[in-house]
């Protein structure tokens, strides 16, 4: 059965900081409607799938965002002396111990912190705490640490850091691609193959680049003065070696070895009505839950003893959303073995056949079935509708979300993963491996930021240029955001080449890039 339902993201759904950020601006331009989450706890169920008190989840939450708090400072201030091998989980731990609670409340937190992989593609086992740093996003982390309390609404409160947007990318990215068709020559649904750098002289030493030959997969070419790059760090993972010549500088190598690839899936499951919201005495006699006690926005299942895979999650309720964009939509974020399996059952089937939706909803259905006034013999609690992303499977996504920061083992791990996703031949895929032995012999030399300061960087001397969320300035990295300023920067650059001004504050990151953090590695360049 086709998804029907047009106003969904397979793509980003939040706008990352309120202050001088570009991507608000356009929102704003075009009356695109954003909401904040609700400052309310979230609903936590735990592994029985019972619905803790609005307190007790108050207390999990508020407990986990201060310990990010804690371990953003921390990361902040010691990164210099932290270990390469520590991770998130780690510095959970160790709080968690420093607090006095039942070791059966240390436990409940931790699982509820495990909802951290949601926001970085990856497990808060992976996280490096060295790095962690790197994921404090431009007014605060990838999801605002919210003091959950139980207060009047219409009470003076600082303004949210994050917004979700409910009208979707759609119309933005309509926006800013118009003067792109209208004013230049765009090839849809052709692959690039090869990008070589032509020297002027090959005997020359060092070598002088005139101009650039991109290549593709249709045998068509074309000579470029400058090229812009700006595909995926997962796609630079797997085919830098082969698409670019000569191959690119060692240190840009090293950067694009070293940084790695997250990998968030979505399911939206679209139902008659949401039946979750419906007024009603009656309880879930399965959970006791009410609709009373549920967050309107925010919905998160600890790892389940009552499901076969025992797999935690959390969802976000589309039923909010601002008039007009509320629908009956459940929204699914998933990282790591989760969004494997997932991506795993979905991808043979077609998203129109009966099959998927059957698939998804006998999946999902022992954790919504939760939820109050939940009847399975009800109509309005089946799905009638599903999608689910497939980014783990997409080679133009670069099979996988948006870079993060692993730990160096998890890292060699995750590379490994991602050659295998790609689908590489077997001599690929041991190549890659032995690129990771290599550098878990140099484990003390990687130096995450310093890799992204080169990729951003680029070849200027050679004409080829990166752009993209894993180049942005550090506030911003993983964030549309991000990916906008890395192309504005660049483009400044390249047109500062050749002597032109594209305006205050375009290109050269002036909000942004030159700002010194104390603390970061003694004051490093943002």
């Amino acid at each position: 059965m086709p998804f029907t339902i047009t106003n969904v993201s397979s793509g980003p759904n939040w706008i990352h900081g309120v202050n001088q950020n570009p991507i608000l601006d356009l929102a704003k331009e075009i009356n695109a409607t954003t909401m904040p989450a609700p400052e309310l706890p979230p609903s936590i169920y735990d592994q029985s799938g019972q619905l803790l008190s609005p307190e007790e989840s108050q207390k999990c939450s508020a407990i986990m965002w201060g310990i990010i708090e804690e371990a953003f400072d921390y990361s902040n201030r010691h990164s210099a002396s932290i270990p390469q091998e520590q991770s998130l989980l780690d510095f959970f731990k160790r709080k968690l111990k420093e607090k006095d609670l039942p070791p059966s409340t240390q436990e409940r937190i931790l699982q509820v912190c495990r909802s951290w992989g949601d926001y970085i593609g990856g497990s808060i086992e992976s996280q490096s705490l060295k790095y962690f740093w790197l994921e404090e996003t431009i007014d605060g982390g990838k999801n605002e640490p919210i003091n959950y309390q139980l207060q009047d609404p219409k009470s003076n409160k600082v303004p949210p850091e994050n917004l979700f947007l409910a009208s979707t990318y759609q119309p933005i990215l309509e926006k800013i691609t118009k003067d792109t068709y209208t004013l230049a020559t765009v090839h849809l649904s052709t692959k690039v193959t090869s990008i070589t750098s032509h020297p002027s002289s090959p005997s020359q030493n060092p070598q002088i680049y005139t101009s650039v030959t991109v290549t593709t997969s249709k045998d068509q070419t074309q000579e470029f003065d400058e090229v812009i790059t700006t595909v995926p760090l997962g796609c630079l993972k797997c085919n830098h070696q082969q698409t670019f010549h000569p191959p690119l500088p060692s240190r840009i190598q090293t950067a694009i070895k070293n940084l790695s690839y997250g990998r968030l899936e979505k399911v939206y499951l679209t139902f008659p009505s949401a039946f979750w919201l419906r007024s009603s005495s009656t309880e879930n006699p399965t959970t006791s839950n009410t609709t009373e006690n549920l967050n309107p926005f925010f919905n998160q299942w600890l790892a389940p003893t009552y499901t076969p895979h025992h797999f935690p999650v959390e969802c976000v309720f589309l039923s909010s959303l601002p008039s007009p964009h509320a629908h009956p939509t459940l929204l699914f974020y998933m990282h790591g073995p989760l969004a494997s399996h997932i991506t795993t059952l979905t991808s043979p089937l077609s998203p129109s056949s009966p099959d998927y939706l059957a698939t998804l909803t006998e999946f999902f259905q022992p954790y919504y079935s939760r939820f109050p006034n939940f009847d399975a013999g009800k109509e309005d609690c089946t799905p009638s509708h599903a999608l689910a992303t497939d980014w783990t499977h997409d080679e133009f996504a670069g099979w996988g979300s948006y870079s993060n920061f692993l730990v160096p083992p998890r890292h060699s791990e995750e590379k490994k993963d991602l050659g295998e996703r790609a689908g590489r031949d077997r001599e690929e895929r041991i190549d890659l491996a032995d690129h990771e032995e290599l550098d878990q012999t140099k484990v003390e030399q990687m130096e995450l930021d310093h890799d992204i300061e080169a990729l951003r960087h680029g070849c200027p001397e050679r004409r080829l240029w990166f752009a993209g969320e894993h180049t942005s300035p550090f506030v911003a990295l993983g964030t549309v955001t991000g990916a906008w300023w890395s192309g504005e920067r660049v483009a400044g650059r390249v047109a500062g080449w050749y002597g032109i001004e594209l305006g205050e504050g375009v290109g050269d990151g002036k909000e942004m890039e030159g700002r010194k953090v104390e603390g970061k590695r003694g004051g490093v360049d943002v």
